[in-house]
């Protein structure tokens, strides 16, 4: 018997990333840096409801009170893009509700933008292999494809080059002011230093002998914290004193905070036995969350490698 294909999924996740460490190792002729990072999904979400339409027709709508996205957001052109890769003639609504704050460096529109790919390959039954995909998603933003990948990587190239990576079960504590402040300023600021000595795999993690081919893993989530830094932090400070600021909270609570890709949300890891009851007040316009990783990207069997 023959398994219909769905029309609709409800409630598919878009996880929020942390950039473990972000290192700026060149700048290509193209304009474009060279990066090295470790890339880290959380359990911190946007949600997307997806319906298949007939007529070919791309519709958002926005589920988020208070929050007006572009009409031409990462989720639309995702779709566009799908369908400008296949030919195909289906067209989608998507609902989506929006949890990852914007200018975060945490990946919310990438990851959307993923989560859209990765459901519309199969609303669709367009079929398209993982590569596939991350190439789509690649002409959309450097961090899509880390997405569509489905693990925890370490990522080199632009963001197209992923190495999948094992990292034990933490907890962190991710703060984000309401100052955001724009890649491009960071990327093309003058005191942007932008060459790190390259890291190797081997720094911080070992071939996984028992895992997939090609597969590594880390032990010690302090370790891969220890072999690196976040280049773009202290332009990024610079432009958004609020980073300073909630560094420095997290500082006051004993917690070693970074900052996670561009800016402005920044991090700390908790200690095993940690609870909120140690907490001080944090200003109330912050965002103030417990982010926990998982194993793999909710949707990482949704196509196929």
């Amino acid at each position: 018997m023959t398994t219909p294909t769905p029309t609709r999924f409800d409630g598919v996740p878009a996880p929020a990333k942390l950039n473990l460490f972000l290192h700026i190792t060149g700048r290509r002729a193209d304009g474009y840096h060279e990066l090295q990072s470790v890339f880290m999904l959380t359990d911190w979400c946007d949600r997307l409801d997806l319906a298949r339409r007939d007529d070919g027709a791309i519709q958002r709508i926005d589920a988020s009170p208070g929050l007006t996205l572009p009409a031409n957001d990462l989720c639309v052109r995702a779709a566009r893009a799908l369908q400008a890769a296949t030919g195909c003639r289906f067209g989608a609504d998507i609902v989506l509700t929006k949890q990852i704050p914007a200018e975060a460096g945490l990946g919310g529109g990438s990851s959307d933008a993923a989560s859209t790919l990765l459901a519309l390959n199969r609303l669709w039954g367009t079929g398209l292999r993982r590569a596939d995909l991350a190439a789509i998603g690649l002409s959309l933003g450097a961090d899509v494809p880390f997405f569509v990948g489905g693990h925890h990587a370490f990522v080199e190239g632009v963001g197209e080059r992923l190495t999948p990576l094992k990292l034990p079960a933490a907890r962190f504590l991710v703060v984000k002011p309401p100052a955001g402040v724009s890649t491009q300023r960071i990327f093309t600021h003058p005191d942007l230093k932008r060459d790190t000595k390259t890291a190797i795999l081997q720094g911080f993690a070992a071939n996984d002998t028992a895992g997939a081919q090609g597969e590594w893993v880390a032990d010690s989530m302090a370790r891969v914290l220890a072999a690196g830094h976040n280049d773009l932090q202290p332009v990024a400070q610079a432009l958004c004193p609020e980073i300073g600021d909630a560094l420095k909270w997290l500082s006051d609570q004993g917690l070693q905070g970074r900052m996670s890709g561009s800016g402005s949300a920044v991090f700390a890891l908790l200690p095993e036995d940690w609870t909120p009851e140690r907490l001080t007040p944090a200003p109330e316009a912050w965002v103030v969350r417990v982010c926990s990783n998982g194993d793999a990207h909710p949707l990482a069997d949704w196509c196929r490698d």
